[in-house]
């Protein structure tokens, strides 16, 4: 059994909206019920751990974890100014539902992204049996250059083997003892720029990521061209 730790604190800038786009409606519910509903239908999962922008905590009670009767949503956070504060947040409410810290998995999971699978979650908990640290991805289909600016234009300077590289998604799995201590080394550094609690884990726990094979499926709602392939999936699986 793990908790999970979902995030909702993001904007709908990049969608043109007023909505923050994890509230956004996807065929008749919010972006973010999706998640929640497959956390809530997993035998691997104990609780949810909520986390959103303060201003939208009683909004995400009342109209979607006791609407859909969201059962395993144990606590609702307070989401911070970046990714990172969120999830460390979530992290500092982890102790308060675990009876067995010392052995507790956490699941990180942006609560844009509808379509995680059950599969996902099962695969992701089961490597912690031997593991401390996996994320979900799969192999990137494109070419991808690393590129250098000059006067203001771009310019290719290098192109890695491209079967080397892996777009990463959520949820990202971790032991709990191992994800707090990174995190609290790299808060106490001024000078970080991390993207991705991976990203922790590698930098300040000098661990290595298994990498579960993902879905292409998996999208992170961002722009109005993600939701119309979002609807294309969730028509395709009615």
């Amino acid at each position: 059994m793990a908790i999970a730790i979902v995030l909702a604190g993001g904007s709908g800038s990049r969608m043109n909206s007023d909505v923050a786009k994890q509230y956004i409606m996807l065929k008749g519910k919010e972006i973010l019920y999706y998640s929640l509903k497959t956390f809530q239908d997993s035998d691997c999962i104990s609780d949810i751990i909520l986390v959103a922008r303060p201003e939208d905590m009683e909004y995400c009670k009342s109209n979607i974890v006791e609407k859909y009767g969201i059962t395993k949503v144990s606590k609702i956070c307070s989401g911070g100014k970046e990714r990172y504060n969120s999830v460390y947040n979530g992290l500092c409410c982890v102790e308060e539902l675990s009876k067995d810290i010392e052995h507790e998995v956490v699941l990180v999971h942006d609560g844009a992204r509808p379509f995680i699978t059950q599969e996902m979650i099962k695969s992701s908990v089961d490597n912690m049996i031997f593991g401390s640290a996996c994320t979900v991805g799969v192999p990137v289909k494109d070419t991808i250059k690393v590129v250098w600016e000059f006067n203001g234009e771009l310019f290719g300077k290098e192109t890695p083997d491209r079967n080397t590289l892996y777009q990463i998604q959520t949820p990202q799995t971790f032991r709990y003892k191992l994800i707090r201590m990174a995190y609290e080394r790299m808060l106490s550094d001024e000078n970080h720029n991390i993207t991705d609690d991976t990203m922790i884990v590698e930098q300040y726990a000098g661990m290595c990521c298994k990498i579960i094979l993902g879905s292409y499926e998996n999208i992170k709602i961002t722009t109005p061209e993600d939701l119309e392939f979002a609807e294309k999936i969730v028509e395709k699986n009615l």
